[in-house]
């Protein structure tokens, strides 16, 4: 449904995207994640025609966004950043407007009010003044907005920025759902919507993909991927690091004690070796144990490798 090839935005001297591929089929969440001033935003613009492209091409539907950009643009819902909105309208009456612009009217215009004001939970602030709204309600009229039509893709720019707690859950639950049968590409800070919400993520840097896979091949580039940690007692620190650094699957240890007790995590020469979990339990036979257990890759610890300068090679 959105197929991007070769895409670059020169900005003067800057060059914000760097000729990045990648596509979202229908059925699919992508998270696209990066830090700020990656080239997330830009991106998002560009695949919406809100900005033309520099080079390369992009696809929405099988409709060119630049020679097709009225077929492409009917296909999209898009929420910018910053949730623009006129705030002297109402919300039924921005919703109304974004309907009609929409090509709704009639019977199936009140429909589609009615559906996303339902999906959105705006029922108590329809008559009131956008301006008038918490950040929340206001980002949430922009979001019915985005999918009024029914779109077949949605282009999301931090769709739950600004949310309380409850707010983001249901904005989640909702995307998911939602992404069942569309085709979805949402940018996001916050790394836990990426298992909440993501069949695919790509951790975009400096305007290039640096990462794309689904949030289990991205975890297991951790070094925490098939790291084990475990809490001894009775154990002396200076023998636990001594016996463990012999492992031939161990990477390095970490050792921490309180009292009697020493918590151990030993990381793999290669993320994910499942020998290493087998070679500690071999290796504490006969000490007391009192919890082991293999530890996930973590995104934050992958996103921060990837993208930090200082930890580049």
């Amino acid at each position: 449904m959105i197929k991007v090839e070769n895409l670059t935005k020169q900005f003067g001297n800057k060059r914000a995207v760097d000729g990045i591929s990648f596509s979202v089929e229908r059925g699919e969440v992508l998270g696209f994640l990066g830090p700020n001033g990656a080239g997330k935003s830009t991106t998002m613009r560009m695949i919406t025609g809100y900005l033309p492209p520099t080079k390369g091409n992009i696809t929405v539907g099988g409709y060119d966004i630049v020679e097709q950009p009225i077929s492409a643009k009917k296909l999209i819902g898009y929420l910018p950043e910053n949730a623009p909105a006129y705030t002297d309208m109402t919300v039924h009456g921005f919703l109304d407007f974004a309907a009609e612009i929409r090509g709704l009217r009639g019977d199936a215009k009140k429909s589609a009010i009615n559906r996303v004001v339902d999906l959105c939970f705006l029922k108590s602030v329809l008559h009131q003044n956008v301006d008038t709204l918490s950040k929340g309600y206001r980002h949430r009229t922009c979001f019915a907005q985005s999918i009024i039509h029914d779109p077949d893709v949605l282009v999301l720019d931090e769709p739950t920025d600004g949310l309380d707690p409850n707010q983001k859950h249901e904005i989640r639950q909702l995307i998911r759902k939602m992404g069942e049968k569309k085709a979805i590409i949402f940018s996001t800070h916050i790394l836990e919507e990426v298992d909440a919400v993501c069949s695919r993520a790509i951790i975009i840097d400096r305007g290039a993909i640096v990462a794309n896979g689904t949030p289990a091949e991205l975890r297991r580039k951790s070094e925490w991927a098939g790291a084990v940690t475990l809490r001894l007692n009775n154990v002396a620190e200076n023998v636990v690091q001594q016996k463990l650094n012999q492992l031939r699957a161990a990477k390095r240890i970490s050792t921490a004690t309180n009292g009697n007790r020493v918590t151990v995590t030993v990381f793999p020469r290669t993320a994910g070796d499942g020998d290493l979990t087998r070679e500690v339990i071999e290796a504490t036979n006969g000490w007391q144990v009192e919890e082991l257990r293999t530890e996930e890759g973590r995104l934050d610890e992958v996103f921060r490798t990837i993208t930090m300068p200082d930890t580049k090679s």
